[in-house]
C-alpha cells in the first residue's frame, strides 16, 4: 500500500496538512519498504485560499494512509472522503520509524483500523 508523510526534510513528521508543501510517498508492505516519490506542492496552487486543501488531497489520494502533525476538520473531512486515512502524529516523528512500524503490523496481526484501510483502498482502486 502507499503512504504518504506530510514533510519539509524527508526524514520527520513536521508539517500541518495545510501547510505540507511536500508529502514524501512510500510503497510498504509486510516484506518492506520502498521510497517512490516527494510530491511538492507549487506555490501557484496555494494562492488561492479555498483551493489549498484540494490541491493536497490530490497529490494523496491514492494513497491508504497520510501521517501528518496536525489537520483540520474540514480537511480531515475531504481526506477521509477522499478515501485516505489521516493519522495525526508527534511533531518530529522519524518517517522510518513509522515505516517499520506498519511493516510489522503487516507482517503480523494488522490491528482492525489497518485493516479497514487497506480494504477500502482496495476497492476504491
Amino acid at each position: 500500500m502507499k503512504v504518504a508523510f506530510a514533510t519539509e526534510d524527508g526524514k520527520r513528521v513536521d508539517s500541518h496538512f495545510g501547510r505540507c508543501m511536500v508529502f514524501s510517498v512510500f510503497e510498504v508492505d509486510e516484506k518492506g519498504y520502498k521510497w517512490l516519490e516527494a510530491r511538492g506542492v507549487s506555490e501557484q496552487s496555494v494562492q488561492v485560499e479555498s483551493e489549498k486543501n484540494e490541491r493536497r488531497v490530490e497529490l494523496v489520494k491514492d494513497c491508504t494512509l497520510l501521517f501528518i502533525c496536525q489537520i483540520g476538520p474540514s480537511a480531515a473531512a475531504k481526506v477521509t472522503r477522499a478515501g485516505v486515512m489521516p493519522l495525526k502524529v508527534e511533531e518530529g516523528t522519524e518517517v522510518v520509524g513509522q515505516l517499520e512500524r506498519l511493516q510489522a503490523m503487516l507482517a503480523h496481526k494488522p490491528p482492525l483500523w489497518l485493516v479497514k484501510a487497506m480494504r477500502k483502498a482496495e476497492e476504491e482502486a
